[in-house]
């Protein structure tokens, strides 16, 4: 297993344990940090492990961060109107 997948495997852990905390902003920071090192994570396992495992990471990815997917998603379509 590459350094890129045990990187992948700790990111999920720790949103994991981040979940876990309260928080009162509704975990919003945190999805912040959660984004800013996944994604150069994401681009880290593509390039060393290929497109299959690179869509596998990014699908536990987004699974995480499903509730920023769907803002953003809602942002980008109250745009496109």
């Amino acid at each position: 297993m590459t350094a890129s997948l045990w990187a992948a495997c700790l990111w999920i852990v720790l949103a994991f344990i981040l979940q876990s905390i309260p928080s009162s902003d509704n975990h919003w920071r945190r999805a912040y940090v959660l984004i800013a090192l996944g994604i150069p994570l994401l681009i880290w396992v593509f390039v060393q492990n290929g497109a299959m495992f690179g869509v596998v990471v990014a699908v536990a990815q987004a699974s995480v961060l499903r509730w920023p997917l769907y803002y953003l998603y809602k942002w980008m379509r109250g745009r496109s109107d």
